[in-house]
C-alpha cells in the first residue's frame, strides 16, 4: 500500500513538473506572438499618428521585444521562435527608418531670435549676426521697422532684451557705416538720423529702467 502511494505521489509531482513547463511554454508562444503581432500593427499606423506617439510606441515596443527573448529558453523550438523575432526587429527598423526621414524636428525658437524676428522679420538675423542683406535701398526701412517695433513694445522688454536691443542696435549702425559709401542718398540719411536722435535717448532710459526694476523685485 505504501508502495503504491509512492508512485501515485512520483506521478503527480511528475504531472506537475509537465504541467509547469507547458505553461511557461505557452507564455513564452504568447510573448513571441505578442510582439510580432504588435511590430505588424506599428505598420499599420499612419506616419503621422507614429510620429506624434513614437515615444509610446518605441516604449512598448522594448517592454514586447524583452518580454519575447526572455522566454525563448522556454520554448521547444527555440530556433524558429528566434527567427520570427529577428524578423520582427529588422520589420521595426525599417519602421523607425522611416519615421526618422519623415520627421522634420522644428528647433526651439529662442526668446532672443523671437526678438530678433519681431525686429528686423523672420529669419532675417540668426546666430552668424550677418547685416549682409542691408544695403541702401532698404537700410531706411530696417530702421523704422526696428526702432518702432522696439518703441511699442518698450514696456514689456526685459533687461535682457534690452541688451539684446543695444547690441543689435550697435551692429545695425556699424552697417549703416558701410552703407555710407555704398550710395545712400541724402534724404535716407537724414531720415535715418532723425529716427536715431529720437532712439538713441529712449533705449537707454529704457534699458536703465529694466534694469532697476529687476534689482527691486529682486529684493522683495
Amino acid at each position: 500500500m505504501k508502495t503504491r502511494n509512492l508512485y501515485l505521489g512520483i506521478i503527480l509531482i511528475s504531472l506537475g513538473f509537465i504541467s509547469c513547463k507547458d505553461e511557461k511554454e505557452v507564455q513564452a508562444e504568447k510573448n513571441v506572438d505578442n510582439y510580432v503581432i504588435y511590430v505588424d500593427s506599428i505598420e499599420k499606423v499612419a506616419i503621422e499618428d507614429a510620429q506624434n506617439n513614437w515615444e509610446g510606441i518605441d516604449a512598448v515596443y522594448q517592454l514586447r521585444m524583452n518580454e519575447a527573448e526572455a522566454n525563448l529558453a522556454n520554448l521547444k523550438d527555440s530556433i524558429k521562435a528566434q527567427e520570427r523575432i529577428i524578423a520582427s526587429k529588422n520589420k521595426y527598423e525599417v519602421i523607425r527608418t522611416k519615421m526618422a526621414v519623415k520627421t522634420v524636428v522644428t528647433p526651439a525658437v529662442t526668446s532672443k531670435q523671437r526678438l530678433r524676428n519681431a525686429l528686423f522679420g523672420e529669419g532675417k538675423i540668426g546666430d552668424d549676426m550677418s547685416f549682409a542683406w542691408v544695403d541702401a535701398g532698404n537700410i531706411h526701412g530696417v530702421y523704422q521697422t526696428f526702432i518702432h517695433t522696439a518703441e511699442d513694445n518698450k514696456d514689456s522688454y526685459t533687461r535682457e532684451d534690452w541688451d539684446e536691443i543695444k547690441l543689435m542696435y550697435e551692429a545695425l549702425d556699424s552697417r549703416k557705416n558701410t552703407v555710407e559709401k555704398e550710395g545712400l542718398t541724402k534724404n535716407d540719411n537724414r531720415k535715418i538720423a532723425a529716427l536715431k536722435f529720437k532712439f538713441a535717448p529712449m533705449i537707454k532710459v529704457n534699458r536703465m529702467g529694466a534694469k532697476s526694476e529687476e534689482m527691486k523685485d529682486a529684493k522683495e
